[in-house]
């Protein structure tokens, strides 16, 4: 089995009234594509399929909440480099909740977020082998 690549993460969902805002900047910040796809979409629900470059399916999806529900997401994404990811979320109209580049021997830097929307996430990046 191979190791993900930077920006690539198993599912998850981001509920959000602003799945436009949500889609540009996840977009930018992780290179992930887009596309209204799937019984969601067909049943007029503003569900967005994502994927990572060069993935070959989805991995998650935004759901747009059209103000029904509070917006939310927890996942992990795996980077190159968490402190250049952060300084990019930013840069993007994001936040930095907390980070921890120097966690100890043997675990991972990792950081968590929060995205324009108020989502919050988290990002890391395996510990050197």
């Amino acid at each position: 089995m191979t190791s993900p690549a930077p920006g690539t993460l198993a599912w998850f969902e981001v509920a959000t009234d602003d799945p436009d805002g949500a889609q540009k900047f996840y977009g930018n910040l992780f290179d992930w594509s887009f596309d209204a796809d799937g019984p969601a979409a067909a049943g007029g629900m503003d569900y967005r399929n994502i994927k990572a470059s060069g993935a070959d399916r989805p991995m998650g999806g935004i759901l747009g909440t059209q103000g029904q529900v509070p917006g939310h997401a927890v996942f992990y994404i795996l980077v190159a480099d968490v402190e250049a990811t952060c300084a990019d979320a930013e840069q993007l109209g994001g936040s930095v909740l907390s980070k921890h580049l120097d966690p100890g021997p043997g675990a991972p830097a990792f950081a968590y977020l929060r995205d324009p929307s108020g989502n919050r996430f988290g990002v890391f990046s395996p510990p050197a082998a």
